[in-house]
Order: C-alpha cells, then sequence, then structure tokens
C-alpha cells in the first residue's frame, strides 16, 4: 500500500497538463481547504478533485469491481472513501467554494473533459480577468 500515492499521480498529471493549456494559474494540495483539493483556482473559488476510480467508489467499469480478497474491509474502505468526499464537498460549499470531481475514467475522453473544465473555469470567471 506505500506505493500507492496520493500526489502526483499520472492521472493527477495528465489533468494539470490540461489545465495549464485552458487557464494556467492554479494551487496544488491547499491544506487550508477542507480535503485538500489536488487543485485550487482561488480567485475563482474553485477546487478540483482529481479521484480514482476505484478509491473513491465511481459508478464505472474500474470503479464497479470488487476485489475478491478481503471483500469486507475494501467495501468498508471504499464506503469511508465516499463519505469523506461527500463530507468535504459540503464543508467546501459552506465556505463558499465550487467543486468540480474529475474520475480517472474521463480522461479517456479528452475533448469533453476539456470542455467541462472550460465550462467550470468561465463559470467563475464573473468580470475577473
Amino acid at each position: 500500500m506505500r506505493a500507492v500515492k496520493s500526489r502526483d499521480t499520472a492521472p493527477e498529471l495528465m489533468l494539470r497538463t490540461m489545465l495549464r493549456s485552458i487557464k494556467p494559474g492554479y494551487r496544488l494540495h491547499r491544506a487550508d481547504l477542507p480535503g485538500k483539493p489536488d487543485i485550487v483556482y482561488g480567485p475563482r473559488r474553485l477546487a478540483i478533485f482529481m479521484h480514482g476510480c476505484f478509491w473513491h467508489g465511481h459508478d464505472c467499469k474500474r470503479g464497479a469491481r470488487a476485489p475478491k480478497d478481503n471483500a469486507a474491509y475494501w467495501s468498508a474502505k471504499i464506503a469511508r472513501n465516499r463519505a469523506r468526499d461527500a463530507t468535504h464537498l459540503k464543508a467546501l460549499a459552506a465556505l463558499g467554494w465550487r467543486t468540480l470531481v474529475v474520475f480517472e475514467c474521463a480522461l479517456k475522453d479528452k475533448p469533453a473533459l476539456e470542455r467541462r473544465l472550460r465550462d467550470a473555469l468561465e463559470a467563475g470567471e464573473g468580470g475577473q480577468r
């Protein structure tokens, strides 16, 4: 389990590369925000989380695959992760932050993900350039 990284993962690096081409100027892993979002656009009050499908129980093919060994442990672990994620999103919303959760499988359709990222960034402009 030590080999599983929490930051600078391949999917996160791909997302950051995409965001640099759209709108540079983000910060990484702001510890002062609930959940320590992977990417933060402060002036736009947008927090972006990059989630692995398996670890966060996404409903795609990879996330829905249940391990056969120690199944009770893994189902409880993923349920705790999902509950923690919901708590963080709720806390950020209470602070006035917008959130965007990007699952690992979304990287397969880059044009759709790029549109989604552009929409999220443009929604937060509010006259700021």
